[in-house]
């Protein structure tokens, strides 16, 4: 039997990126993947879907400033299958066809051993794969997420995708029903669209983005219907069906729509399916993820370890870079522990969401927590470029004067975000933020009065509103 000093179960990003950090620094390691090197996110999610987002924003924009009305509905229609046939050929070359032979060549040529199959753990410091059995010092189980599926009268017998076939399809339906209000449904909702589909987009939630600030919840929701989109709060699908357009559904609200195609995008649950884990004593939580302490280690494994979707904890692609950087210093011999009080999240709309941190409302009313809102029109930049949904909902706490959450929408709100999430890492008091100068004009001066009156209302009289 092969023994070597980590054995790790999935190629995703974070099985990838610590692979790498541990042969680097001399450590004999085999990686064991089943799909893709580098997991989902460089093929069917994230590299993808940022690449239509993009497309379909500058087919909104050109369709935006062409006169289309003068035009028929026919030549409209065609307008929109072609630039999205240019859209799905730079997709394909930004997500490499979806082939991983390039990654694997990459991960190889570090010395890494890539194990091609199914991995089952068979016994205390053994993995099997196939036949063969892999021994291992410490264990790494990075094995992701996989797509969950409602359980909706029907639904298995009709035209459906899940997010990562819709991300890979060439074909643009003509219409589509996106069930999930989540970022990958909203992001998926406004790629259709503004191509050309006519698109419904439910969520059984009072509102999108999950638990994300109502605020910014309710101008995200403005802004993909002003794609066209029928965005319905509070309503599920009950029943689908075979129709003339291929699929109607049946929804809780009483009324029922005729698509081409459902895209599925409820959510994703840990891929923890068939790994053994009850051989090692391993039981995962109600969410099915792998508890971790904050070391990324698994809950009473010294020489277990979990990193990335599996974990249940943030589950982002950065999140598992950061989690697998834990992972590979803790092996290697340093003392180090993961904070998740500043990761972002992001909504690559147009315009984009972003948060990080804590959002006012969601907790309890005695948290002590104050919030301020400034309106991104309100700034130079907006004058310049023109009036967005904008907003900047900032969350600080007010015993300890620090910022706790961050919440916007508004053009690059991705980008200047950070400083939020640098303030949050660092506990950063108000009143160094407040002194921080912003160039002018950029969106970023939005912080300023946001945090002016953060202060105000801790009845901090050092700065005027």
């Amino acid at each position: 039997m092969e023994h070597f000093d980590v054995v790790v179960v999935g190629g995703g990003s974070a099985g990838e990126l610590l692979s790498t950090l541990l042969v680097d620094a001399g450590r004999t390691v085999a990686l064991v993947e089943g799909s893709r090197v580098g997991g989902e996110c460089p093929y069917v999610a994230c590299m993808p879907s940022k690449a239509m987002l993009r497309s379909a924003r500058e087919h909104h924009d050109d369709v935006a400033s062409h006169p289309l009305g003068a035009a028929s509905v026919a030549s409209a229609s065609l307008i929109d299958d072609a630039a999205f046939q240019r859209a799905v050929r730079r997709r394909d070359e930004i997500a490499e066809h979806r082939d991983d032979h390039r990654a694997a060549a990459r991960l190889q040529s570090h010395g890494v051993e890539l194990v091609r199959g199914k991995a089952r753990i068979r016994r205390q410091g053994v993995v099997a794969v196939d036949d063969r059995e892999l021994g291992w010092t410490d264990l790494v189980i990075s094995t992701g997420s996989q797509p969950a599926r409602p359980e909706i009268e029907g639904l298995t017998g009709v035209a459906t995708w899940t997010s990562d076939e819709a991300l890979s399809a060439s074909h643009r339906p003509s219409s589509v029903l996106v069930l999930g209000g989540g970022p990958v449904g909203c992001e998926l909702a406004q790629v259709f669209a503004r191509f050309g589909a006519v698109t419904t987009l439910i969520e059984a939630g009072p509102q999108l983005a999950g638990r994300e600030q109502a605020q910014v919840a309710a101008r995200l929701a403005r802004v993909l219907r002003s794609d066209g989109i029928d965005v319905r709060l509070g309503t599920t699908a009950v029943q689908v069906t075979a129709s003339d357009r291929a699929v109607r559904a049946s929804l809780s609200d009483g009324t029922s729509v005729d698509v081409e195609r459902i895209i599925v995008a409820t959510g994703r649950y840990p891929d923890t399916d068939n790994l053994g884990l009850d051989t090692l004593g391993i039981e995962v939580d109600k969410g099915g993820a792998i508890p971790i302490d904050d070391q990324c280690r698994v809950t009473g494994h010294e020489h277990v370890w979990a990193a990335g979707d599996v974990t249940g904890v943030a589950p982002f692609t950065h999140t598992a870079n950061y989690q697998a950087r834990i992972v590979a210093d803790n092996l290697l011999g340093c003392d180090r522990s993961a904070s998740y009080i500043a990761i972002p999240r992001a909504i690559y709309t147009d315009p984009p969401v972003a948060s990080v941190g804590r959002s006012a409302g969601t907790g309890t009313p005695d948290e002590g927590l104050l919030t301020a809102m400034m309106d991104l029109d309100q700034t130079g930049r907006a004058a310049i470029d023109g009036p967005s949904e904008g907003i900047l909902v900032l969350t600080a706490d007010r015993a300890s004067g620090v910022l706790v959450g961050a919440a916007a929408i508004g053009p690059n709100a991705d980008e200047w975000l950070a400083e939020a999430a640098l303030a949050i890492r660092a506990q950063i008091p108000l009143t160094v933020l407040v002194d921080v100068v912003h160039a002018f004009p950029t969106y970023g001066e939005a912080f300023e009065p946001a945090l002016r009156d953060l202060i105000a209302q801790r009845g901090d009289g050092s700065v005027t509103r």
